[in-house]
């Protein structure tokens, strides 16, 4: 075998070896049982973790969700947003990978290839920076969507990037997102993931009967009107959703608090 024939098939080998790898090898989990859950998310269990339509939620240390098997993707996921937990880290981003606590397998990464979408994160990797554990769960496809680049980029982070300016000031918020599964949706991959029409965010800060919310619902495309523009009621979520956000607060303040839209507590 001469020199030549042999360099080519060494090629050959190492193109299919990095076929197979692009295409089959994902990590088996950045689950750590050995980590103790943050205290203030084991709270949303008890507190403010909204209903589920399907039952299958998830919980894992830094963020919980509910899974939506038939769309492929979390009708909401929730967490709590410490001004600790603000950080510039440099870390390095892991692979998508699908998440081990889904029974019905949440969608493969592979869906998103070439689909024209963003792999965009309900619970931000931005927002969880402070550790490479909770940086590294924020990368289970449960946690992702499909978003339009100039949709992701733009006006969802810059409501990402408000988030994190109140929390300096408020030291802890609440955050539940997800987006709106209903209607004529466009589908992508082989497991027909399902592309939003509508996104929402709901953001609470305070406890009880100090509790202020604010809610946001976006029409999936780019918008450089100010996020005043998009504020609505919890009730109005609710409505498009079919999920209860606060349903363990008491009926009165529930109704107080979901049926008004009031920004004023909000440095929009």
């Amino acid at each position: 075998m001469n020199k030549k024939t042999t360099y080519l098939i060494l090629m050959l080998i190492c193109t299919i070896g990095f076929w197979l790898f692009n295409n089959f090898y994902t990590p088996g989990t950045y689950t750590d049982t050995s980590v103790i859950k943050d205290k203030e998310q084991v709270s949303l269990d008890n507190y403010l973790q909204p209903s589920s339509t399907t039952g299958d939620i998830i919980k894992h240390n830094y963020y919980t969700l509910s899974y939506n098997e038939k769309y492929e993707q979390a009708e909401w996921v929730a967490y709590f947003l410490k001004k600790e937990h603000l950080s510039y880290d440099d870390r390095k981003r892991p692979y998508f990978i699908e998440d081990p606590k889904v029974k019905t397998k949440s969608a493969d990464w592979r869906n998103y290839k070439r689909s024209g979408y963003d792999r965009g994160h309900l619970c931000p990797a931005g927002d969880r920076r402070f550790s490479l554990q909770a940086y590294n769960e924020t990368f289970y496809t449960s946690n992702i969507v499909p978003q339009k680049n100039d949709f992701n980029a733009g006006i969802w982070n810059r409501l990402e990037k408000k988030i994190r300016q109140w929390v300096k000031k408020d030291k802890q918020l609440y955050v539940v997102t997800g987006g709106i599964l209903k209607g004529n949706m466009d589908e992508i991959g082989d497991e027909d993931v399902a592309v939003p029409n509508y996104f929402y965010k709901i953001v609470a800060k305070g406890k009880g009967e100090n509790l202020k919310v604010i809610a946001f619902l976006f029409p999936h495309q780019e918008s450089t009107k100010p996020l005043s523009s998009f504020v609505v009621t919890v009730d109005k979520v609710e409505q498009e959703t079919g999920i209860n956000f606060f349903r363990a607060l008491p009926k009165p303040t529930q109704d107080k608090l979901e049926a008004k839209v009031n920004a004023t507590n909000w440095a929009l």
